[in-house]
C-alpha cells in the first residue's frame, strides 16, 4: 500500500514538473533556436549564426563529474575538426559564472562556452540529465541526441561528424 502511494506520488510529481504537452526533441526536426552570452566575452552566440556548419551542442555543469570526464575528449575533437565548417558549443547550466570560468581554465578548453543559468535553452532542448549533447547538421536539423558522457574523439564520433561535413550545403 505504501509503495503504491509513493509510486503514485512520484508519477504525479513528474507530471506536474515536466511539460507533458511538448513532444520530445527528435532527430529529423529543426533544432530550437537560441542566443546566449559567451563566457569571457561581451557578445552572444546564436544557433542561427552557425547555419551552414555542423554543430555539436553540449549541455553540462561544473558539478557534473561525467561532464568533466568527457571534456578532454571534446577538446580533442574540437582541435581535430574545429574549422569553418564544424563548431562545438558547450552550454553551461551553472548559476555561478566564476565557477564556469575556473572550470574552463583548469580544463584548458578552447571551444566556445555559453551561459544558460536560467536554463531556458536547456529547457527548450528538454535537456535535464547532464551531460547531454545534440548533433546538428548544416541545415539546423537535429541528427542525433546523446544522453550521458561520450568519448567524443573516438573514431565512430569523428567519422560521423566527418560524413556530415562532406555533405553539401545550401548556404
Amino acid at each position: 500500500m505504501l509503495i503504491g502511494f509513493v509510486l503514485g506520488g512520484g508519477i504525479f510529481w513528474a507530471l506536474l514538473t515536466g511539460d507533458a504537452t511538448r513532444d520530445p526533441i527528435e532527430p529529423g526536426h529543426p533544432a530550437p533556436a537560441f542566443s546566449l552570452p559567451i563566457l569571457g566575452g561581451k557578445t552572444s552566440l546564436s544557433l542561427g549564426s552557425l547555419r551552414g556548419k555542423v554543430v555539436l551542442l553540449n549541455f553540462w555543469a561544473t558539478w557534473c563529474k561525467p561532464c568533466e570526464d568527457e571534456m578532454p575528449a571534446m577538446e580533442s575533437l574540437y582541435r581535430a575538426l574545429g574549422s569553418q565548417d564544424f563548431e562545438l558549443i558547450a552550454i553551461s547550466v551553472d548559476d555561478d559564472r566564476q565557477a564556469v570560468e575556473e572550470f574552463t581554465s583548469r580544463m584548458g578548453l578552447t571551444f566556445p562556452v555559453l551561459l544558460d543559468p536560467e536554463k531556458r535553452v536547456s529547457d527548450a532542448y528538454q535537456s535535464y540529465r547532464f551531460p547531454e549533447s545534440y548533433l546538428i547538421d548544416r541545415e539546423g536539423v537535429l541528427v542525433a541526441r546523446y544522453i550521458g558522457p561520450r568519448q567524443w574523439d573516438a573514431p565512430a564520433y569523428v567519422d560521423r561528424i566527418r560524413r556530415l561535413l562532406e555533405m553539401p550545403t545550401l548556404y
